[in-house]
């Protein structure tokens, strides 16, 4: 931190300061110092495309840029390269840029998410909104005692930085944070799970986060050992969210030794509000509320969330600022304060004989099969539901995926099962646009780019192409 302290030389930015980067101790370096200084920072994420990328530039009015490559600088604006850089460089504009809109009060952070369009969206944070979860989270895993968390997301996704990063330091823990590709992840969406595994037992670490796409290629090797596989004996806890997790699929990973448990968040609430944890679980839920973190139902079932703050939107500042914030996404609480989320309120369906379908509820089933890895469903308005499957394995036949989708429809009632499916030409990535960096799918990019063909999956009547 001190290096990049120095590197900043007390300056100040007419804009934020960007940073994009490899896991690694400068990302902390700058992104502590960032805080220290007063500046407001703006992680970049290198799975954006360069049109998002130069957007973020824009939207915000970046003056400057932590960067490790020259190149890579000078391909968003940034060409003056300023004195006492250390392992990341820091990058200026030869003329100052403009000014971003105002988002209303002293942010130290504007984290980007995926857009439903090409443009991602900016959501502001405070230093202590940041900080009231990471504390919180330190709260409730205070009892396992993690002495060594081991990075395994990109730093700039918020989730990993707030429970990844600062819950670590409040703890006194150590944070290892290795280059992305040595635990497994390459591009956006390369995930080698053996490497994975290989990180795990090579650093010892007591906590990881997971997105479920990585919990399950996790699966695949280490059912193949006849005995626990010791590579993942140092684990105490295994989070994971940023989409919706099949109770199976948990079911299934602490069988094989994984301590994984579920929780749930949004970064407008500056990430995790809700985690199970030992001695407070309930496989199917997403935990109870954090401290300090308070959650009800609308009378339609939206989970509203209010005691993080709300700091709005970058160019909306006003957003959502009457103390509660409307998710978007339908649940239930039970009578313990289990939270249970359903779906999303935007993505109900109702078919062509008005029923209504949340289409996470086929989706999570069909994702209880080891070969199918993703999966999105829709019907709207139309006499039964279709979907699009991305299989585990490009070898995998039509006929598994048929099998798959036999047994997710068994256990649904008729008006809810899959009717037709096709199977995707790629699986959903934040870098073609089909999925956030999260993992969750973005259901209007999937329809956008197979609309015309599951549309003809109705006009033919066959099962699939």
């Amino acid at each position: 931190m001190a290096a990049a302290e120095a590197a900043l030389g007390g300056r100040k930015w007419a804009g934020p300061v960007g940073l994009l980067a490899d896991n690694s101790p400068a990302w902390v370096g700058a992104d502590l110092a960032a805080h220290r200084a007063g500046i407001t920072l703006v992680p970049l994420p290198d799975f954006f495309s360069p049109l998002q990328l130069e957007y973020i530039v824009r939207s915000t009015g970046m003056g400057a840029l932590w960067c490790a490559n020259a190149r890579s600088a000078a391909a968003l604006g940034f060409t003056r390269e300023m004195p006492g850089s250390f392992e990341l460089r820091l990058f200026e504009r030869e003329t100052p840029a403009a000014s971003a809109a105002d988002a209303g009060e002293p942010l130290q952070k504007v984290t980007f998410t995926s857009g439903s369009t090409g443009a991602p969206k900016g959501v502001c944070l405070t230093a202590e909104q940041q900080l009231r979860t990471a504390r919180a989270l330190a709260q409730v895993t205070a009892p396992l005692r993690i002495a060594r968390h081991l990075n395994l997301l990109p730093l700039c996704v918020l989730l990993e930085n707030i429970a990844g990063l600062y819950v670590p330091l409040i703890t006194g823990a150590t944070c290892v944070c290795p280059p992305l590709s040595e635990v497994g992840v390459t591009g956006a969406s390369g995930f080698d799970a053996e490497r994975c595994l290989d990180a795990i037992a090579r650093y010892e670490p007591d906590s990881v986060i997971l997105l479920p796409q990585m919990l399950r290629a996790l699966l695949a090797p280490l059912a193949r050992q006849a005995t626990p596989d010791l590579r993942i004996r140092s684990l105490k806890f295994v989070a994971i969210g940023g989409a919706k997790t099949p109770p199976q699929l948990i079911g299934r990973a602490r069988e094989l030794g994984l301590p994984v448990y579920e929780g749930y968040g949004l970064s407008e609430c500056a990430s995790v509000v809700a985690v199970n944890v030992p001695g407070a679980d309930r496989v199917g839920s997403v935990g109870r509320a954090l401290p300090g973190a308070r959650i009800r139902l609308a009378e339609d079932g939206e989970i509203e969330l209010s005691g993080r703050g709300f700091s709005g939107y970058l160019g909306a500042p006003d957003v959502g600022r009457d103390g509660w914030f409307k998710t978007g996404d339908l649940g239930s609480i039970d009578p313990d304060g289990y939270i249970y989320v359903a779906g999303r309120k935007g993505s109900l369906l109702i078919t062509g004989y008005g029923r209504n379908v949340s289409p996470e509820w086929p989706e999570s089933l069909l994702l209880t099969s080891s070969i199918v890895a993703q999966a999105a469903v829709f019907g709207e308005g139309r006499p039964h539901i279709v979907a699009v499957l991305a299989p585990s394995a490009r070898d995998i036949p039509d006929a598994a995926l048929d099998t798959a989708v036999a047994e997710a429809n068994r256990q649904l009632p008729e008006y809810a099962r899959i009717g037709a499916w096709l199977r995707a030409e790629d699986p959903f990535t934040p870098g073609n646009g089909l999925a956030t960096a999260n993992g969750r799918i973005r259901r209007q990019a999937v329809w956008e780019r197979y609309g015309g063909a599951l549309n003809k999956l109705y006009d033919t009547g066959s099962n699939h192409p």
